[in-house]
Parts: structure tokens; sequence; C-alpha cells
């Protein structure tokens, strides 16, 4: 082995190494947190000034990592967020957490990738390892980031070494943190496999070493697929299921009971998130480049994309059994954010459900604990709009509430209680013995 594969060996196993982490959103700063955890020292990059400005201050912008424990590690000099990229330097380790969108195509959008590649290049230094963890097709970590390294005049394997690790979050889920989820790794080569390998050793639970970046770049798709595919599956039974009047919740629950064979999913109103709505698109329009079919792929995305459609129609004839049209309509949406107990609202379906019912002339309003103030969506048309207090007066005014995100928080029984129609995405209400006559599943 060279002198500078030696050299960071030594460093990381001393937890000497300095990790940098590229991007400092829901993936980013968890993974900070997890190697200052681990007892490294980290710098945290991120374009977005606001974002930078927060931290420095000791303030949190994600919910379930707090701000007292970023002072903390500022104060102890464990950490430290800038927007200068001058410092990826000093970085040992930089690990690459950026997104990684679709075009309006629903081609990939490597943009963020590719920029952070060409920044750390100009600045690129014997004896660094590079990780990427945005998820992406299989081959992009070779064939992108590696090229655009190579400028640097470095070599692979011997001068820098680069590889790849899905990142892997649950967020809202208390038992699966960042360093309690084992970290598949996969090396451009074999020398910078084992060093990313002997980095998350020292900070998360377990890893699973395999054999290169492509294998460990196409784990990260299977998964997702997996998800999305069993996901469109039973959206699609629950469109079936109500039309052949039958309950979608109680079928998944009597389904549930084997004990081998199954495993349960769950319908919605689509789906959200930075990962299950994006990635399997990766996989389809790689394999157009090669011209293979993608089936499987292409009708979950078909299934999951028409969801919202199907709520906005199930509202439109809960409100017209009421004698009222959606055109002048008040309606409460409980829940923005993508999922249950988080104030995550990427790629959250609420904001397509939102755009349909505003486009046949709701007047839309919502509830969100974890969500106070509309954001900004560049695919979506989004109302200025703060949330509003879950209160009996807020929920007696409205023609109906739209259950999309079934957060915890909620007082469900308040919301059966007081709001004269209910159309529920999430099976949110089934455990409220009064007023089911006010409840359409949708």
């Amino acid at each position: 082995m060279t002198g500078t594969f030696s050299q960071l060996q030594t460093a990381i196993k001393g937890h000497t190494a300095i990790v940098g982490v590229v991007g400092l959103g829901y993936v980013g700063l968890p993974l900070v947190r997890t190697f200052v955890q681990a007892g490294f020292r980290t710098l945290g990059f991120d374009l977005d000034t606001r974002k930078v400005n927060k931290l420095q201050a000791g303030e949190s912008y994600i919910g379930h990592l707090p701000g007292e424990w970023i002072a903390e590690m500022i104060a102890a000099e464990k950490f430290a967020a800038t927007s200068d990229m001058d410092q990826l330097a000093a970085a040992d380790a930089i690990l690459i957490c950026v997104p990684t969108p679709l075009t309006d195509s629903r081609d990939p959008d490597l943009s963020y990738v590719e920029n952070t590649a060409r920044e750390i290049a100009k600045r690129l230094r014997p004896g660094q390892l590079i990780v990427l963890e945005s998820t992406t097709y299989p081959g992009t970590t070779r064939q992108i980031a590696l090229p655009i390294l190579a400028e640097s005049g470095l070599q692979l394997g011997s001068d820098f070494f680069l590889a790849y690790s899905p990142e892997r979050e649950d967020p809202g889920n208390p038992n699966y943190s960042t360093q309690r989820i084992p970290k598949v790794v996969g090396g451009a080569d074999g020398a910078s496999g084992q060093l990313a390998d002997l980095l998350y050793s020292q900070a998360v639970v377990q890893t699973v070493p395999v054999e290169n970046c492509e294998i460990a770049e196409a784990c990260k798709i299977l998964e997702n697929v997996y998800r999305a595919v069993n996901i469109a599956m039973v959206n699609e039974l629950k469109v079936l299921f109500d039309r052949l009047e039958i309950d979608i919740w109680a079928v998944i629950a009597a389904a549930k009971t084997k004990p081998f064979g199954f495993q349960a999913f769950y319908p919605g109103p689509g789906l959200g998130g930075h990962c299950i709505p994006i990635d399997p698109f990766y996989l389809s329009w790689l394999a157009r480049k090669h011209e293979s079919p993608a089936r499987f792929i292409e009708l979950a995305g078909e299934i999951n994309w028409e969801m919202p459609r199907y709520v906005v129609q199930k509202v439109s004839d809960a409100l017209n059994d009421a004698a009222k049209p959606v055109r002048g309509s008040k309606l409460g949406i409980l829940g923005v954010a993508y999922k249950k107990d988080v104030d995550d609202p990427r790629e959250s379906p609420a904001f397509r459900i939102i755009e349909m019912l505003e486009d046949r002339g709701a007047i839309i309003s919502y509830h969100d604990p974890h969500v106070l103030q509309l954001p900004k969506m560049r695919h979506y048309r989004v109302p200025d709009l703060a949330s509003q207090p879950l209160t009996p007066a807020w929920l007696a005014a409205q023609d109906a509430v739209l259950i999309v995100t079934d957060h915890s928080a909620v007082d469900y029984s308040l919301v059966v209680e007081h709001a004269a129609l209910i159309i529920d995405t999430r099976n949110a209400t089934s455990r409220v013995t009064s007023g089911q006559e006010k409840i359409r599943q949708a």
C-alpha cells in the first residue's frame, strides 16, 4: 500500500482524521452528528448561507436534531459549518450528501454531484478519501465523479481514494438513527473500499463491504424500487377494493398475520420524500439507455403518480354527497410533511393535491405541527400559507378536512368531533369510536 493509504488509515484508526460533509440537509447533518459522537472532528459545507448561519449560531433547522447539541459541538470545536469551499482541503475524508433530483422529463439531474466534484477537484490533495452518499444510478461514482476528480492530476488508489456508500435514513424513527443503521460500502478500487469501510466502521453499528461502488449504488436503488413497487401495488388494490366496497386496511391487517411470505405495505395519497418518488426513475432512465425495459418501475411510478388525482376525486365526491361543489369550498389539509412525525416536506403529495384543489376553486388552509410555513417547491405552485392552530373553530369553519399526513401529535378525536366532513387517506381516524358517519376513506 502507498504511504498516503497508510497515513490515512492511521488517522482514521486514531480518530484524528477530519471528516467533511458536503450538503447539510436531512442526510448530511445527521451524518455529522454520527461522526462527532464517534470522536471525529467534522467540517460541514453548504452553499445555503442561511443554513450555515443558523448552525454557527447553534440553531437547528431539522426537528430531530436539537439546537443545544449543535451549540455544544461548535463550542467544543468538534464541528464547524461553512460555505467556504477552500476549506475542503482541510478534510481527510469528504462525504458528499447533495441532492439528486429529477428534471421535468424525469431524467437524472446530477448537477449537484458534478458541481461538488469540481469544487473538490480544485482542492484535491494526496491522502483524501471521497465518498459519494447521494442516491444515484449504478455507474455514477466511476463514470461521473472519478473523471472530474482525476482532472486534478492525482491518481486513484495511490494519491486519493473514492467510494460509494448509500445514505440510509428513516426520519421520525428513533430506533434507526444514522449510527444504528448498517452501512453498505463499495470502493472504486480495493484500497478505496478498505479505507471507506474502515472510516464508517468507526461510527456506525455495522458496515457491509461490497466488491465495488456499482454494487453499492445498485443496492440503494433496489431498496427503493422494492418499496415503490409494493406501495404501488397496495395503492392499486386500494382503488379496486374501494369499488368493491372492501376495506383495504382490514385486508392488510388480516394478511400481515401470516408469519412468512408477506410484508405489509400501506396505501396513501401518493409518494413523498427524497428517495422513493425519485430514485426508481434513475434506474428506469439507465435501463432506457441500455435498451432494456423496466416495466415494473415505470408502471409503479405511474400508479403512485396518479394517487393525488384519486384523492382529489374522492374529495369532490364527498363534497358532492354533501351538496357542495369544490369551487368555493373551504378545505383544511391535515399534514403536509411527506411522512408522519417529521418536518420534511420534500416531494410530499400534499403539494400536488393542494395545487389540484386550488385549480378547482377550493379555498385551502392547513395544519401541520412540524411544518409551520409552506415552503417554496421547484415543481409546484405553493400558496403562501402558515399552519393554522388545530382548534374547534378552525375545524368547524372547513367544509371538509383532508388528512394527508397522519402525525401522531394530532388529536383525531377532536378532528372528528368538530369537522363536518373528513376525507382520510391514512386510516388515521380508525380508532375514533364516534362520528364515523362523517368519515370518507380515500
